[in-house]
């Protein structure tokens, strides 16, 4: 049996748009990165981009389950002695709620070049409006 290769001309590439209102972070985590790698669709290949592009709004109205606002730290090492910065979730809430996303979605990538290409479909926003129109984004409910 022969491994099936999916031509660049098969794939085709949906916009959609994902309201991250009232959602908890991993589970719309895990759902953006399957959209993102292409994991919904028939012809996934691990080894190349089949995923679509992804809009998340709203993500300044994130929800998370129990103390991580408080307790949850992200890490940033400026290479310098003693240049370890760290900021609680809120403190990363409050200036942006972007990078909270996209921390929790490139853990679910893959590590590598392809998973870094694929990071780059993501375009996250903190309020309801995005440049996107022209796309046409599909609107994926994700209850």
């Amino acid at each position: 049996m022969k491994t099936y290769i999916v031509k660049e001309k098969d794939i085709k590439k949906v916009w959609h748009v994902v309201d991250a209102k009232d959602q908890i972070l991993g589970r719309l985590s895990a759902k953006v990165a399957t959209i993102l790698m292409g994991k919904n669709k028939v012809i996934y290949s691990p080894h190349q981009d089949t995923g679509d592009e992804v809009i998340v709004i709203n993500a300044s109205k994130i929800k998370t389950t129990g103390n991580k606002l408080g307790q949850k730290i992200y890490k940033r090492y400026s290479a310098y002695p003693g240049g370890l910065n760290t900021e609680t979730m809120a403190t990363v809430m409050k200036k942006k709620p972007e990078n909270v996303i996209r921390h929790a979605v490139h853990g679910m990538l893959p590590k590598s070049k392809l998973g870094a290409k694929l990071l780059k479909k993501l375009r996250i926003y903190a309020g309801e409006v995005h440049p996107h129109a022209a796309q046409k984004p599909v609107v994926l409910k994700l209850n």
